[in-house]
């Protein structure tokens, strides 16, 4: 039976788990400065995530290991400055919590306190949970992140699905009651098989987010950059491409720049 949606003015974390008691799906997106934060956030989009994939799509950095949190609070302030209604989670990046469960408490607070964002995302399961806990007990939301988890790439070796293994497959269940046990308010599932990800979404009360983990989760997320095809080099099988703006924006451009050339640009209309 469907419910009728909830016109929710203000996302919270709360407003996330009722959407999963009511069967509605949760829509997340990426975005990283004041003017995209603005169309997603317009647009609908409930969670707005400012990831370390900056690292990637901002920066050209091969991978999301060297931002640095100055960064990512910098990156997330321009986002809260733009949104209105959805829910801006901020990726805590490598090294602001691995090591020590009270440097994982300083670095959250920073995020917290300097860019306004509203929850933090930490990769990993048991092995973080004192650092989780030292947050929560802050009175600071976190979101989870299992299975790929691209700060761990040098330890993975590769970008493949995770968690294909019986053993593997069973630590992430695990994990992930254990997120929720502690008191996160979703888990990001990334790049797991698809039935996987429906058994956790199924074992657990709080949202599950899905990037590559099928259809039977609580939600979606993509990379911004991705799902507007700005980006024309990644094409995982996850990804559904929603424009072509690499395409539009070079052509656009490169009309601009012959315009230019040609003293098309500006016209008798175009000035003062």
């Amino acid at each position: 039976m469907s419910v009728a949606k909830k016109d929710y003015k203000r996302i919270t974390t709360k407003s996330l788990i009722e959407m999963k008691s009511n069967g509605e799906k949760i829509s997340m997106l990426t975005a990283y400065d004041y003017t995209m934060a603005k169309i997603v956030d317009t647009a609908g989009v409930d969670v707005i995530l400012v990831g370390d994939s900056a690292s990637n799509v901002m920066a050209g950095h091969e991978t999301t290991l060297p931002i640095t949190l100055d960064q990512m609070i910098y990156h997330a302030s321009s986002v809260v400055r733009a949104v209105e209604r959805g829910l801006v989670v901020v990726d805590l990046p490598f090294g602001s919590y691995q090591s020590d469960p009270k440097e994982a408490l300083r670095s959250a607070i920073r995020i917290m306190k300097e860019s306004g964002g509203h929850a933090v995302k930490l990769e990993g399961g048991k092995e973080i949970k004192e650092s989780i806990k030292k947050i929560l007990h802050a009175g600071i939301p976190v979101m989870g992140h299992l299975g790929l988890t691209p700060q761990s790439i040098y330890k993975f070796g590769t970008y493949s699905v995770r968690a294909k293994e019986e053993e593997e497959a069973e630590k992430l269940i695990e994990d992930a009651q254990m997120l929720e046990k502690v008191g996160c308010f979703a888990v990001v599932l990334e790049k797991i098989p698809a039935d996987l990800a429906k058994k956790v979404a199924e074992s657990i009360s709080i949202p599950v987010i899905g990037i590559g983990a099928g259809g039977g989760v609580d939600g979606q997320v993509l990379v911004i950059h991705d799902m507007l095809g700005m980006n024309n080099e990644f094409s995982p099988r996850f990804l559904r491409r929603y424009l072509n703006l690499y395409e539009e924006m070079t052509k656009a451009i490169g009309q601009y720049a012959a315009d230019v050339k040609s003293s098309d640009f500006p016209n008798e209309k175009e000035q003062y």
